[in-house]
């Protein structure tokens, strides 16, 4: 979406019953926010790795009443908030519409724009893709269900949109005609579409992970993880340049690809299975490139005893964090899958669907209740503060150059880091 000089955003609108994912990808001067300091262009940063370095200093203890500020959102909503170029940017519930809207680093809202009627909010939902400028005017729209039919998922869509080069890829993974496809960011034209066949067992071929950008010799591919087995596509054309199974050999049914996977280097972390049941949730180190079948030569190492269910790992200073479904964490080598060591959030029957962000060296961990802890991470794992905001939070926690940005279900929060 870059037409003529007019900088924009491309949205998806999208409200999964678990944890809806970043929804909202930034474009400056025609490629991707990656390096403008405090940005968070995308929903895993602008590294796809829910982790940021830098010189600045996050906030270790707060309370909802010693905020820098907070403002009432329209409606109820999941999607996770992106921040660039000095304005934050979210989806939300409006007047009986789907809407886009932006706000300044005070809080202050700047525009709202909405895109279409607000479809129930549980199952087989609406979802609209769209680009707005920077003032909030669309510059073009599709609503996937009328030009696509209606995606069958036992909960609502999930997957955030990927922004690469001049196309945004998105992944329609569910129980009917499920496809990788590439549409033009400038005029929104579908510029490519294959589709991606499953026999997986029930529900399993339902997919909420947002696709991950890779390097393939050098070129750019998109690596797509659901239906129990990973396909990676070229970018410019969506052929299928390798493929890998075997994820799931006893054909275990429910379940659904939900956590993203993270990269590492050559390595990708793949999350398999739920740990919100017994012995269900798996974790893979599957080696990137090659051609062909790759099931047999490129797993580097598996853990069965290890794993996720929603949340995405995040990577910082070489170390993968696993946030676990009731607040466990794991601190794990990426090249070897081996547990550096473990730690717990204190027990409550709220179970965690945000996927943490580690930034300067403090992990943040939002469970469904509004409880936010914050933990210092590394070498060690040290409990630093146990925040409750008042209200349920499903969106992921962002930070915003020293600052950490909360969306809960009725407000936006900004809390403001120590000074120095």
């Amino acid at each position: 979406m870059f037409p003529g000089s007019r900088r924009s955003f491309p949205t998806a609108l999208n409200r999964f019953g678990w944890a809806a994912s970043l929804i909202v990808g930034c474009l400056v001067g025609g490629s991707p926010v990656a390096g403008a300091t405090g940005d968070w262009p995308a929903w895993r940063g602008p590294s796809a790795t829910g982790g940021v370095d830098g010189d600045a200093a996050y906030p270790e203890r707060w309370s909802v009443d010693s905020v820098a500020w907070k403002t009432e959102l329209p409606g109820k909503g999941t999607s996770t908030p992106v921040v660039a170029g000095g304005r934050i940017y979210l989806t939300s519930p409006s007047a009986g519409q789907d809407a886009f809207l932006a706000y300044d680093l005070q809080g202050h809202k700047l525009w709202e724009t909405p895109l279409g009627a607000l479809s129930d909010p549980r199952h087989r939902s609406l979802a609209y893709f769209a680009a707005v400028d920077l003032g909030g005017r669309v510059l073009w729209k599709h609503q996937l269900t009328e030009r696509f039919g209606p995606e069958k998922l036992y909960w609502d869509s999930g997957a955030s949109p990927l922004i690469a080069g001049d196309s945004i890829v998105i992944s329609r993974l569910h129980d009917g005609e499920s496809w990788v496809a590439a549409f033009d960011r400038r005029n929104g034209e579908l510029r490519w579409k294959i589709a991606r066949k499953s026999a997986a067992p029930a529900e399993n071929n339902n997919g909420y992970a947002t696709p991950l950008l890779v390097d393939q010799s050098g070129r750019p591919a998109v690596l797509v993880w659901g239906a129990d087995h990973v396909t990676t596509h070229a970018l410019d054309d969506g052929r299928v340049l390798w493929t890998a199974g075997g994820f799931n050999p006893s054909g275990t049914a429910n379940w659904p690809a939900i956590a993203t996977p993270v990269r590492a280097g050559d390595t990708v972390l793949l999350p398999v299975g739920r740990d919100d049941r017994p012995g269900q949730a798996n974790l893979y180190g599957l080696r990137l490139g090659g051609s062909g079948d790759v099931s047999s030569s490129h797993k580097v190492w598996e853990r069965h005893d290890l794993g996720v269910f929603v949340t995405a790992p995040a990577l910082f200073d070489g170390r993968a964090y696993l946030l676990r479904h009731r607040g466990e964490v794991a601190c794990v080598d990426p090249a070897t899958g081996k547990t550096h060591w473990t730690a717990a959030f204190p027990k409550a029957s709220a179970p965690y669907y945000a996927s943490p962000l580690v930034a300067g060296g403090v992990l943040y961990a939002a469970r469904e209740d509004g409880v936010v802890f914050a933990a210092r991470v590394g070498r060690e794992f040290r409990l630093l503060s146990e925040n409750p905001m008042g209200e349920r939070i499903i969106a992921s926690p962002v930070p915003a150059a020293g600052r950490l940005i909360l969306r809960g279900d009725q407000h936006l929060f900004c809390i403001a880091g120590p000074s120095r």
